[in-house]
């Protein structure tokens, strides 16, 4: 069966309806497809272990439902899914595995639905045991063995004799766990098994790197031991030797199948003269009759045993190295593409903001004039200090904005057709201009008003009030109040004024 079945199609679209990006994801992961779980999946899967607002046991029982699949597709992805989360998730996905009771109860699975299914439901059954031992081995530790630090001042380097005894059996049993998949390259048939086997391999060279400190430490630790922990060291120290020997037959399947071998370590085993050491001394505190051997001639064996594992700790610490900087460059790579990307497609829309160096102000094909800002808190420079406030008021009408034309003429001819004021105060009628009078439309450059004479700048004003008619109005007439007969013109001569009291509210009324 290839491609995604009607089955996840519709599973994976009832978990878009209900609005559970998780479980889609989950979904898509672990679809009917014979390949590995897609890469994009997973990223995402991890990314989700690592946000807080994220339900890990949310996540974890979507991964154990698909297990339940009758499908040996599905159940194996599951499993790598869990896997890979298990390795490179937040360590909190891996915290909840190791505090639940029961994880993967696949000890009988069987699909019987073809000849395939039969092969791949034998390795189902072992990797689901690998995955329980390595959450129980968190559970019984606290750390997961194949990220602890390493090297002589590493986890399992430093350890004590109490707890590195009860620690380093723990280490024996996953390792168990994970030998005991015994694939051959022969079987490595389709590409969902193969990620299992790549995620295993890496385990391996990881755990038995601490596996083998531990064993170093141990061999350290020996010779100063009770005779009690002498026998458990004796104990692992033999465990760990046959270890040793399926480790290696693991890592040739790994060769023959095309692993690089740059990426297989050099396993260096402890000389056997080693072993007659640790039992000799085991025996002379039992107080059995031992053949005669020098302090110095053990030391030596023990140096060299020492020297052997070290080498080998050292090629496992280079290959764990090297694929980390293979990881670093590939997501090197991945964020150089995206850059790329990005600058493309920024490259394809029209750039329409604007820069601080072609502001709206400072251009000058703009409607805006670039008039220069006023400083209202500066003291004036004219010597009168006598400023009026009606001056004050019209210097506050100097515009930001000009239109490019303006229906008014000069200041000083629409100055001449104003009378003034009577002897009251009272504001009497302008002259009514002429039509010979009135002057063309011209552009006129933005210029300050006349401040100082209140009539000019009033008729200047008035001049304003006339955009967009074209001439200047000719229809105002002003009157004093309470006055019957016109005045103005050419020859116009002050009159008595009727007897009309004039206060400071009727002239801001008219003003």
């Amino acid at each position: 069966m290839s491609g995604q079945s009607l089955t996840d199609r519709i599973t994976a679209a009832q978990h878009s309806v209900t609005g559970s990006a998780v479980s889609k994801t989950v979904c898509k992961a672990t679809t009917h497809e014979i390949m590995g779980p897609k890469k994009k999946h997973l990223d995402y899967l991890i990314q989700c272990t690592n946000e807080m607002n994220v339900n890990i046991p949310q996540l974890a029982d979507s991964l154990f439902e698909r297990t339940t699949n009758s499908s040996w597709v599905v159940v194996f992805k599951s499993l790598i899914t869990t896997h890979h989360l298990m390795v490179y998730g937040n360590e909190r996905f891996i915290q909840y595995l190791a505090s639940r009771n029961t994880l993967f109860n696949l000890s009988n699975f069987l699909d019987k639905s073809g000849l395939q299914g039969y092969d791949m439901s034998t390795f189902i059954r072992r990797y689901s045991r690998y995955l329980n031992e390595k959450a129980v081995s968190y559970r019984q530790v606290a750390f997961d063995f194949t990220k602890v630090k390493r090297g002589a001042d590493g986890v399992m380097r430093t350890m004590n004799t109490e707890k590195l005894l009860k620690t380093v059996p723990i280490i024996q049993n996953q390792m168990d766990a994970l030998l005991d998949f015994n694939v051959n390259s022969n079987e490595l048939t389709n590409g969902v098994i193969n990620a299992a086997f790549m995620l295993l391999f890496k385990d391996a060279i990881r755990l038995f790197a601490a596996y083998n400190e531990g064993i170093i430490n141990l061999l350290e630790k020996y010779f100063d031991m009770k005779k009690n922990q002498c026998k458990e060291g004796l104990d692992i120290y033999k465990k760990f030797l046959t270890r040793m020997t399926r480790i290696s037959e693991f890592l040739k399947v790994a060769e023959q199948v095309g692993i690089d071998r740059g990426d297989i370590p050099d396993l260096s085993q402890a000389p056997s003269s080693l072993l007659d050491a640790l039992e000799q001394h085991l025996a002379s505190l039992e107080g059995k009759k031992i053949k005669d051997s020098t302090a110095a001639s053990r030391a030596t064996t023990l140096s060299n045993a020492v020297s052997s594992l070290a080498s080998t700790g050292l090629s496992l610490t280079k290959v764990d190295e090297r694929e980390k900087q293979a990881a670093l460059e590939e997501e090197q790579a991945r964020l150089k593409a995206l850059k790329e990307q990005r600058l493309k497609e920024l490259a394809k829309k029209p750039h329409t903001s604007l820069t601080t160096a072609a502001s709206p102000v400072s251009t000058s094909a703009g409607g805006i004039m670039t008039a220069p800002a006023i400083d209202i808190f500066s003291t004036p420079s004219s010597s009168n200090s006598t400023s009026k406030l009606p001056n004050d008021l019209l210097d506050l009408q100097q515009p930001t904005f000009h239109p490019s034309v303006h229906p008014m003429s000069t200041a000083s001819q629409v100055a001449s057709t104003w009378g003034g004021f009577d002897e009251l105060g009272g504001l009497l009628k302008p002259t009514v201009a002429s039509q010979n009078q009135n002057l063309p439309v011209a552009k006129l450059p933005p210029s300050k008003l006349v401040s100082d004479d209140l009539d000019s700048s009033l008729a200047n004003l008035v001049g304003n009030l006339g955009i967009g008619n074209g001439t200047t109005k000719n229809d105002v007439n002003w009157s004093q109040p309470g006055e019957k007969k016109l005045t103005g013109g050419s020859n116009w001569q002050p009159k008595v004024a009727p007897t009309t009291a004039w206060n400071a509210a009727t002239m801001i009324q008219f003003m």
